[in-house]
């Protein structure tokens, strides 16, 4: 959805303002919805300004910076706690994903490494024969 022009914006509430009609009127005449001449009326009303707020459209993120920060001074003292640990340490109301999203950002996963290197010993299963091949073993007895 592309936004409204600044010069669309202007003209819509002009005639408003010069009461060339009511806001469904208007609306019909410059081909917008309803809501979207209550929505200048009451940006105007609240800031004074009519122009596009890209930066304050979306979703506000529930996890800020100062959550962050939690996170890692809980991880450096107890660093195997838990999702649900870490949302009832800091008293978040989102879900366990958000929070498995932001530790993944931060470089903290929940994935433990190996503090010895791994065993050497050899596999415990016979190997798999070739495709095509037989299954068969190789008898002592001539065949």
């Amino acid at each position: 959805m592309r936004t409204t022009s600044l010069d669309l914006r202007e003209r819509i509430l002009a005639s408003y303002d010069n009461d060339e009609g009511t806001r469904d009127e208007i609306a019909g005449r410059f081909r917008v919805s309803v809501h979207l001449v209550k929505k200048l009326l009451r940006q105007r009303r609240r800031t004074g300004d009519v122009a596009p707020r890209h930066r304050f459209s979306g979703r506000k993120p529930t996890i800020e910076a100062a959550h962050r920060g939690q996170f890692r001074g809980l991880l450096a003292r107890k660093n195997d706690l838990t999702l649900k640990e870490l949302r009832l340490a800091t008293g978040l109301e989102c879900s366990l994903q958000a929070i498995n999203v932001v530790l993944g950002k931060m470089g903290l996963t929940y994935k433990k490494r190996r503090s010895t290197p791994a065993s050497k010993t050899g596999p415990t299963s016979p190997a798999r024969a070739d495709a095509g091949g037989s299954n068969r073993r190789a008898g002592t007895r001539p065949s």
